[in-house]
């Protein structure tokens, strides 16, 4: 038996489960583009698998509606892996490992892939339930849209007829997006140079974190993990310490829940030390109270290192952590609320002769993202560093006049007795790319509850899976 059966709607549900036993990390999505390819052919209709492995799959209107507009439903079949420290699984190989209980889908030690699976089995309900009433639909189904939306700018538009555009990547019932920010990853990479020594090595952790979507959750004060090893590290200034290996995070666009570096101290010191890192944590648990309140940093013996970092290289290391921008950096004056521009440190790793820090800008004003990305220039360049930004994506602009949004307002209204709110959100969605490729698309973006996002412990509310399809579906059958 499925964990799923007897959950409705019952092929949403059926869909879904389907994709978490299929592996899709972002970059290793051959297995679930083929998937969908091998669904979409299965049901007799015109399935395109593009070189980016984008998937689009077209069915005919019913009856009565062959000439109503084509309307594109869209998601993106990727999504970010992550785990709790400690928990075994391997992402290329293993299902995702989640629970129904009390309403909900939930992935208690890992994340579930919510965003943007309920899209992907949404779509393909849609496409095998031949009773629905609707117009021509294409339902397109992206990748890689979690580090970089490089699916999305492959795109060829050729392939695409639509004039609307349903896309399901949001995150809460009731409210329909209609603007998002635009972005971009940078990244520094600091040269290493390496010395020797015999000092005894330990373990620096900072943990505990709740983390998080850099676009939904970068404003509510939760904290970094780079950001706090970081100060850590400087805290411990006053002792002559080697700095040998740092690492922290997962995605660039995921907050940072767990960073660690290993230092070397010489055996005088380790006692002071100590002290410095549980003060350190203090400050830490004092600053966080609300917002992270677990929040730990720990100094543990680890096997000792014979090698490293040159001071100077250590120096740049902790000054490029502690000037990066991180967190929100403006907020919007027009939208109650709404996060303007903000930076993610999302991760930092040590290589064979560098230490990468990689970030996700995010704007809705295109010269503020710019901005940032010239703020990391300089401090990359006067550090004596090599920067690099790729997978820039613009923002998507709040459209004045909008059939699409007005009919969905229009039958939540009726099915719900309830106002829809219409809103812009921080978080980049691939709709700007959309507008930059097909012209003067309308589109609205919508999505049932889910918590967590990004993080283990992600969570879906299966009635709430239900109120949305059904919404969705009731919008179809009135497109005119």
């Amino acid at each position: 038996m499925n964990k799923t059966e007897g959950l409705k709607p019952e092929r949403v549900f059926h869909y879904f489960e389907e994709l978490t036993k299929i592996p899709r990390c972002s970059f290793d999505e051959k297995r679930v583009s083929d998937y969908l390819k091998s669904v979409g052919e299965g049901l007799g209709l015109e399935t395109i698998q593009d070189e980016a492995l984008n998937i689009i799959i077209k069915k005919p209107g019913s009856k009565g509606y062959e000439s109503k507009p084509t309307v594109i439903i869209q998601g993106h079949m990727d999504m970010v892996c992550d785990r709790s420290e400690g928990f075994d699984i391997d992402f290329s190989r293993d299902p995702i490992p989640f629970e129904v209980r009390d309403g909900l889908i939930m992935a208690p030690n890992t994340t579930l892939g919510a965003d943007n699976g309920i899209a992907v089995a949404m779509g393909l309900a849609i496409l095998e339930d031949k009773t629905l009433e609707h117009p021509p639909l294409e339902v397109l189904i992206t990748t890689n849209e979690e580090s970089g939306m490089t699916g999305a700018a492959q795109l060829d538009k050729k392939n695409l007829s639509g004039k609307i555009l349903i896309n399901i990547d949001s995150e809460e019932e009731g409210k329909l997006l209609v603007s998002c920010a635009g972005g971009k990853r940078f990244s520094i990479e600091i040269p290493v140079n390496f010395k020797v020594t015999d000092k005894s090595s330990f373990t620096l952790k900072v943990s505990g974190l709740k983390g998080g979507h850099s676009g939904m959750e970068i404003d509510k004060g939760r904290g970094n993990s780079n950001r706090l090893l970081a100060r850590a590290l400087d805290g411990l200034r006053e002792i002559d310490y080697d700095l040998c290996h740092i690492e922290g995070g997962s995605k660039s666009n995921v907050i940072p829940r767990l960073s660690s570096a290993i230092i070397c101290l010489a055996d005088s010191d380790i006692e002071k030390a100590r002290v410095i890192v549980n003060e350190m944590e203090k400050h830490f648990k004092g600053e966080l109270s609300t917002s992270d309140p677990d929040v730990t940093l720990t100094l543990e013996k680890t096997k000792d290192r014979v090698k490293a970092f040159e001071d100077t290289v250590k120096l740049k290391v902790i000054a490029a952590l502690l000037l990066v921008p991180n967190g929100v950096n403006s907020m919007s004056m027009d939208i109650e609320g709404l996060v303007e521009s903000s930076n993610n440190m999302g991760v930092v790793s040590t290589l064979e002769d560098k230490v990468v820090v990689e970030n996700a800008i995010r704007s809705s004003v295109k010269s503020l993202k710019d901005m940032l990305s010239r703020q990391m220039e300089i401090i990359a360049e006067s550090l004596g560093a090599n920067w690099s930004s790729s997978g820039e994506y613009p923002a998507w602009q709040y459209r004045k006049d909008s059939y699409i949004r007005d009919l969905f307002a229009q039958t939540y209204r009726e099915i719900s007795g309830k106002e829809m709110e219409i809103e812009a959100i921080h978080a980049g969605l691939e709709c700007g790319l959309f507008y930059e490729l097909l012209g003067n698309i309308d589109m609205v973006s919508l999505g049932p509850d889910m918590w967590g996002v990004h993080a283990p412990g992600e969570r879906l509310s299966i009635d709430s899976v239900e109120r949305t399809y059904n919404i969705l579906v009731e919008v179809l059958s009135k497109i005119n």
